[in-house]
């Protein structure tokens, strides 16, 4: 599939199904690309479909069958709207870093595909609202799921998941404690964390 050109081709790449419940459309609006007339279409669609159904079904399909729907706060970033989000300071890390995380179109430095999505989980955001530890979260993705990062943020315990090929698993955070979690070599990454989360639902993925 060529970078869309026209309404007719955008739409088309909007209608392709990434899993069973998410569609390529669900991850193309960008308040950035909007308020700045930018285009948020992919530059290669078929490298960014391929990394959206890794996401999709590895990841956003297992969450939303365990906890209900799943919001997609923001996701995919064309090149262009991201270098212009990280030039203007609207919270956007430059290209390469962002290379198979939001710009799901690029391969990591390493090859790597990868995708990332901005999600809010309302069956828990409700809980956080009222005191819950994020980190609850954080711990029952860790131990079900396999993804390469997670980083959480203050409004509604968002956190921006990423699939990537060969994850590592890390989990960083803007709430407190803030900072890393852990990651690969922490004496806490492996292992069980259920007394985290002894309410949560039975993983369905």
């Amino acid at each position: 599939m060529k970078q869309p050109a026209s309404v007719a081709s955008l739409e088309a790449l909007g209608r392709v199904q990434l899993s069973e419940n998410f569609f390529m459309r669900d991850f193309l609006f960008s308040e950035i690309a909007a308020m700045h007339g930018l285009s948020n279409a992919p530059e290669e669609p078929d490298v960014a479909i391929a990394a959206g159904k890794m996401l999709c079904e590895t990841l956003l399909e297992p969450l939303q069958e365990t906890f209900g729907r799943i919001a997609i706060r923001s996701s995919y970033r064309s090149p262009t709207v991201n270098k212009f989000g990280n030039e203007n300071n609207l919270n956007c890390a430059r290209n390469e870093a962002n290379y198979a995380h939001h710009i799901w179109d690029k391969r990591d430095a390493q090859g790597r595909l990868g995708a990332t999505a901005c999600i809010v989980v309302p069956w828990f955001a409700k809980r956080y609202h009222d005191g819950a530890d994020w980190r609850a979260l954080a711990w029952y993705i860790h131990d079900h799921m396999p993804y390469h990062t997670q980083y959480f943020f203050p409004k509604r315990a968002a956190l921006n998941l990423n699939w990537r090929e060969q994850p590592e698993g890390r989990i960083d955070s803007y709430i407190s404690p803030k900072g890393c979690l852990t990651k690969p070599g922490m004496d806490n990454h492996s292992g069980d964390h259920g007394d985290w989360y002894p309410d949560f639902p039975t993983f369905r993925g």
